[in-house]
């Protein structure tokens, strides 16, 4: 990843949350593996993205970041003498006992490297103490629209070549984190594994969109089927159903498809259907003359406010 992750969004350090976020958005609609199938820079654009994402939207880690804390991956900036200026403290509870005990070991001559080697193999040798527990790991996953509203099991390699299972939760939502316990690196000595945090990228569908639990689709409909109604094949992301057209449908109403969309803390949500009619590619003259004929008798203005009351 690189050293910057604003740069990575295209962003600067004063960005607001919600820049961040809209940023993030932007390049994981345009540069999303499953879009850009065969384009390496895509692909890399958007796991740096979502790397520079997943550390920038948590407050406090990114106020770690700009405080020099942790670098771009998260991990801990190590500090020089740290160990050493620690242990020379008077008030350290362990130079305390061991200097009553045996004298001061960080005394003229004394070697603060030896003392902690010493100290770590002391602690390893007494067993609890010397459990020490596995750092956990995270990760990204891209999951595709379905496989994210269904439900889904699929595999990821890890650095070490290694794969993971990953059961992807029905209903799950962009953003979300899924913890595998005990599947993070390997503990010291008898120290249990750290987890893995799994975050979720969800790719885009061509033809549905998500609003909370609902699923909202766009349903073209012909100028007969919005005047005469009728029944239509419309998608639902656990397949096709018939829908009824109200005889006089208009573009931009709305159809509510009860429990056909995603699974919720309050059970499934709806499919929303919003009518779009759509004119023949190529207007005839049958078409013309009826709609000639027809204004000479019946014409309206669907602008005026007492024609739409």
């Amino acid at each position: 990843m690189a050293n910057d992750p604003y740069a990575a969004l295209g962003l600067t350090k004063a960005a607001t949350t919600d820049e961040i976020k809209k940023a993030y958005r932007k390049i994981a609609r345009t540069s999303h593996p499953d879009l850009n199938p065969d384009d390496p820079a895509a692909e890399a654009r958007f796991k740096e993205a979502g790397r520079a994402y997943d550390l920038l939207k948590d407050p406090e880690q990114r106020r770690r970041f700009d405080a020099g804390e942790i670098d771009a991956t998260g991990a801990e900036q190590a500090q020089r003498g740290y160990y050493r200026d620690e242990a020379r403290r008077p008030e350290n509870p362990y130079t305390q006992r061991h200097s009553a005990s045996r004298g001061n070991p960080f005394g003229e001559g004394a070697d603060a490297d030896d003392f902690f080697a010493n100290f770590v193999r002391a602690k390893s040798s007494s067993g609890r103490a010397g459990a020490i527990r596995g750092q956990d790991t995270q990760y990204r996953l891209a999951v595709p629209f379905l496989d994210a509203a269904q439900g889904a099991k699929t595999r990821i390699t890890l650095p070490d070549g290694n794969s993971l299972e990953v059961t992807i939760p029905e209903g799950a939502r962009d953003g979300q984190t899924l913890r595998l316990r005990g599947k993070g690196e390997q503990g010291f000595g008898a120290g249990q594994p750290g987890d893995a945090y799994i975050t979720l990228d969800l790719a885009p569908h061509p033809e549905f969109a998500r609003d909370g639990d609902d699923i909202t689709i766009t349903l073209p409909i012909s100028i007969d089927e919005a005047i005469l109604g009728g029944k239509v094949p419309v998608k639902t992301i656990t397949g096709v159903v018939n829908v009824t057209i109200p005889p006089g449908a208009n573009s931009g109403q709305v159809l509510r498809l009860k429990g056909r969309g995603v699974k919720g803390r309050n059970g499934k949500g709806d499919q929303r259907v919003t009518l779009r009619i759509v004119l023949p590619p190529k207007i005839d003259d049958d078409l013309k003359t009826f709609m000639q004929n027809w204004r000479a008798d019946h014409a309206y203005n669907p602008r005026s406010a007492k024609e739409t009351s």
